[in-house]
């Protein structure tokens, strides 16, 4: 009887299930694509830089300042202390010994890295350029002023390093560095199994109001006492900021987008509902007790929901891909589709439109078929 009646009454069907497709659709695919934003968010963010940075605690902070590294030391076992902690606040580790060095008369920073360490479980795709032993990353400048190119030999304390890449122009100090590995940059400087500073990125994703350089640092003097720590204010508080815009954003738009459906599909329902009122009186002068008509209001609403839940699935899934592979550059090819979405449209939406459809369907079998019958 239901699908008699929704054959029958086609344009107030197919009203309501494109009501409740578009609610469906819409919320759909602005959570594959908050998905996708949160992560390209997450990645052109990371993409700024590290912005935890570990030093030797008998460093002075003017000087660190002034030459943009420490000229003390500690023991390169500390990265691995930290590696190895898996209640912390911190990913992305990168081991580092920076030096002054002078390069055909001209001075450059040699900077040896480390291989990026991650706590456990927190394996991420990496930040940084791998670099092979004996080959060198070369600042802007550098090659723009001694005329080097890729492919070519260079001599660092007596040491053939073959030029693997010449790094694009920065604007920053990095413009007048070398990158080296961390092993050879220690052989270069005879500093085997030293290091000076260790980057990193905090997960704390607090603004600055919220003071995330305090924790890190109670966090961090536990772990590694001969160390201070600071955050790049800076940077952690724009990424702060721009993840927790993106979550407040989809907040205010999913339920916006519901709520407009829910409008539509229950003017939708009570015109249903007006259409068959002389059905409704019919049937309670037959003999029809209340809830059993209130049964074919109800399950019309859930099979409408049911329809619109699968065809809001996937039309949602279609646009947010199409459109997110052009909006997303960074990530897109994390972007695809989630069915468990689909299981929760399901679940929820016939659920969802039979409560809607509850007020119009207890008041149509609630009035007295003599009144419903009475010509007008």
């Amino acid at each position: 009887m239901i699908f008699k009646e929704m054959v029958h009454r086609k344009l107030n069907t197919i009203s309501s299930i494109l009501a409740v497709s578009v609610g469906v659709m819409l919320s759909v695919s602005l959570i594959l694509t908050q998905e996708a934003s949160y992560r390209e968010t997450k990645r052109i963010m990371r993409d700024m830089g590290f912005n935890v940075r570990i030093i030797p605690k008998e460093t002075d902070m003017g000087t660190f300042y002034l030459k943009g590294f420490s000229p003390h030391t500690f023991s390169e076992d500390v990265i691995h202390r930290l590696a190895a902690q898996e209640d912390i606040s911190y990913n992305h580790l990168v081991a580092t010994l920076q030096r002054e060095l002078v390069l055909d008369n001209m001075p450059v920073i040699v900077a040896g890295l480390s291989g990026e360490l991650f706590p456990p479980g927190r394996k991420k795709p990496k930040m940084i350029h791998p670099i092979q032993l004996k080959t060198t990353h070369v600042g802007y400048q550098i090659a723009k002023q001694l005329s080097i190119q890729s492919g070519d030999t260079i001599q660092l304390s007596g040491q053939d390093f073959l030029v693997a890449r010449i790094m694009p122009e920065k604007s920053s100090i990095d413009d007048v560095r070398i990158f080296t590995t961390l092993v050879d940059a220690q052989q270069i400087f005879k500093l085997e199994g030293q290091i000076n500073e260790i980057k990193a990125i905090d997960c704390l994703c607090l603004t600055a109001d919220e003071d995330p350089q305090a924790i890190l640092r109670q966090e961090l003097s536990k772990i590694i006492p001969e160390a201070q720590t600071y955050l790049v204010s800076e940077i952690a508080d724009a990424r702060a900021k721009q993840r927790r815009m993106v979550e407040r954003y989809t907040r205010f738009l999913v339920p916006l987008f519901v709520l407009l459906c829910s409008f539509i599909l229950a003017v939708l329902i009570s015109v249903n509902t007006g259409q068959r009122r002389s059905e409704v009186g019919l049937l309670r002068a037959l003999g029809y007790k209340g809830w059993p008509i209130g049964f074919l209001f109800l399950g019309r609403s859930a099979v409408l929901g049911l329809v619109g839940a699968v065809v809001g699935y996937f039309a949602g899934t279609r646009i947010a891909i199409w459109f997110g592979v052009k909006i997303f550059q960074v990530t897109a090819h994390n972007l695809k589709t989630m069915p468990v979405l689909l299981l929760w449209s399901i679940l929820i939406t016939p659920v969802f439109t039979a409560i809607i459809s509850f007020i119009p369907a207890v008041i149509a079998v609630g009035q007295d078929p003599a009144l419903i019958l009475k010509p007008d």
